[in-house]
């Protein structure tokens, strides 16, 4: 697999250089959420909320726990959630102290925060700034307030420039905003009013995602996929062939299936997952994947500070899940084929032998001749066409999965 710089890497012996954490708490709970989230309120946030103070503190126990490990200097740490939003200044500088106290923090690294509209004002973005926070991501979602209901989101429209607003104020030109296409009722015309609203605004960098309907939320009990109010599977392609010419045309690049950024502003985090490098995860839910082991904590508060307890009382050891080698390989093609630049041959014949490369090529030769997979002489490499290879990326992946 190939690395940022060009070089080829193995993700099992690698050193782990990129840390995500994981803020569970929201005001509500989104209608189309699976997350392991707990819910505050409207009213509640870190700073008036002491279950919020609690968690933060086991979140420490964990990961200085991990000390043993050595300084190995992260790249990238990524508050994800949940809210971030919701965490005082002070208890995002808490959090920042423990990893760097224990693992280090380069200068540069990149360090993003996901913040929801009517979560912040302006002091606190410059107190995050402050604590070495330069990059956020903007739960946007919609910019039609019918819409934001639908999907149960606790900002409205206005809140969303209210938020952009403080983003320029205080100078976080690196930001990031998310958009969801095929939500329940809505229309071509409500989705081409989005990606302007969004083009205008101009921010760093957009992920766009499509709706899914996952098991035991809401919307899986309010909406049958494909079937209205939500789009059918033709209005859903044409939603992201509509994006793709919308958002490059606009100057952004398209280098991974639901990310665009200008350039210079690709997330630098997310890279690492889908080139299939190892990284830690800390809180409740999050997964690591150290040393070719995945393992993953409880998804709620309580069992997670359970669990900590025990993490803490035997030393940081625990019992992992040991990656085997064939789900090494279907998830370094199952990622890597995510972005724009695809997956390198040569990386995966020096890692899984030239075998392999063979199988590889001829399950995906009838999707080579669709044009949904390209060949890149140049690097040796595969990767998907865009838009109709993304488009049709399941497709794809399915027959290496049952074939690989």
């Amino acid at each position: 697999m190939a690395s940022q710089d060009g070089s080829d890497i193995s993700p099992v012996f690698e050193a782990q250089r990129s840390a995500y954490v994981h803020v569970p708490f929201c005001r509500r709970r989104c209608f189309y959420c699976d997350f392991p989230v707990s819910v505050t309120g409207d009213r509640r946030h870190g700073g008036n909320f002491s279950p919020v103070d609690r968690y933060v503190d086991s979140l420490c126990q964990e990961i200085q726990t991990w000390s043993g490990q050595g300084k190995m200097g992260l790249e990238t740490v990524f508050f994800g959630g949940g809210t971030p939003s919701l965490l005082t200044v002070g208890q995002v500088e808490k959090i920042l102290r423990a990893i760097d106290g224990v693992f280090g923090i380069v200068p540069g690294a990149e360090i993003s925060i996901e913040v929801d509209p009517g979560t912040f004002d302006r002091d606190k973005i410059a107190g995050y700034i402050g604590s070495g926070v330069n990059r956020f991501s903007l739960g946007v979602q919609a910019f039609q307030d019918e819409l934001l209901q639908v999907c149960g989101r606790s900002h409205s429209v206005a809140e969303i420039h209210s938020a952009i607003e403080i983003l320029n104020a205080v100078g976080a030109d690196n930001f990031s905003i998310d958009l969801m296409s095929g939500l329940p009722y809505q229309t071509p015309q409500q989705w081409q009013e989005s990606l302007s609203k969004a083009v205008a605004i101009a921010p760093a960098h957009i992920s766009v995602y499509d709706t899914i309907v996952e098991p035991k939320t809401p919307f899986a009990r309010y909406y049958e996929p494909g079937v209205f109010p939500l789009p059918d599977d033709d209005t859903s392609a044409e939603f992201y062939r509509q994006t793709q010419k919308v958002l490059t045309t606009a100057g952004y690049e398209h280098y991974e299936i639901s990310n665009y950024a200008k350039p210079g502003f690709q997330c630098r985090h997310n890279r690492v997952y889908w080139h299939n490098r190892s990284y830690y995860g800390f809180g409740m839910g999050a997964t690591s994947y150290v040393n070719g082991q995945r393992f993953s904590r409880p998804r709620t508060t309580t069992k997670y500070a359970q669990w900590v307890e025990t993490f803490v009382a035997n030393n940081g050891k625990i019992n992992c899940e040991v990656v085997t080698e064939r789900d090494r390989l279907l998830e370094t093609l199952m990622l890597g084929l995510r972005l724009a630049e695809g997956v390198s041959l040569d990386a995966i014949a020096s890692e899984f032998g030239q075998e392999t490369v063979d199988t590889i090529l001829e399950i995906l030769q009838p999707y080579i001749e669709k044009e949904w997979v390209k060949m890149i002489p140049e690097r040796n490499a595969i990767r998907l066409s865009d838009p109709e290879g993304f488009l049709y990326s399941n497709a794809v992946l399915s027959s290496l999965f049952a074939d690989g």
